[in-house]
């Protein structure tokens, strides 16, 4: 087997300043953080061969500072997502391993509600209809397993969209819609969840 970087090169983007733009098709760039390839996902129709999930994480830039979200990104390989692997109703890593977490240099005003600037747990109860999307301040964590309400800033009700192509490895991305304004978007099979935001002053 070859490096990764030839296995998948439209499939898995590795980790660069920005995150492409969701039909954008890169060249695949190796990176190595602390001994760890951390991949951007891009937009995948079909199954990968590779095994388990990847750690992978998405960045944009307004007004200078940076807004992250880090992942493991789980493939559908089959399986029944929703409902099933994902339970409906239950509090969800929306990823795997680790806690889901973001990381924003400056304040964000989501849904009319400023969230400081610094680290977040980010979950989500999925639902037929809604989605509850949390931010809580335990970002580091295996799972949800010390997930606690109490410690919870903000959730806020999300309802998600059906969207096409099949995505196959859970996908994350920044849409910029200006310096002061984008969304949040997650993608995984064939549900698109966008949450919208606005960066707040300094």
């Amino acid at each position: 087997m070859k490096y990764l970087v030839f296995i998948l090169p439209s499939i898995l983007l590795f980790q660069c300043r920005k995150s492409p733009e969701p039909s954008a098709v890169a060249d695949s760039i190796k990176v190595e953080e602390k001994k760890e390839v951390i991949a951007i996902i891009g937009e995948q129709s079909q199954p990968d061969s590779l095994r388990g999930s990847v750690k992978a994480s998405a960045t944009e830039t307004f007004q200078g500072s940076n807004v992250s979200i880090n992942y493991y990104s789980p493939a559908v390989r089959g399986r029944i997502i929703w409902g099933g692997l994902v339970p409906l109703d239950k509090v969800w890593v929306t990823g795997a391993h680790n806690a889901t977490y973001i990381e924003t240099d400056q304040d964000l005003i989501i849904n009319g509600t400023r969230l400081a600037k610094g680290k977040y747990g980010f979950f989500t109860i999925p639902g037929r209809d809604q989605w509850k999307v949390i931010f809580n301040t335990r970002w580091r964590q295996h799972l949800a397993d010390s997930y606690n309400e109490k410690e919870d800033v903000l959730r806020i009700t999300v309802e998600p969209d059906t969207a096409t192509p099949h995505q196959e490895r859970l996908r994350y991305w920044f849409n910029k819609k200006s310096e002061t304004a984008g969304e949040l978007i997650l993608h995984w099979e064939k549900v698109r969840l966008t949450i919208p935001f606005e960066v707040g002053q300094p």
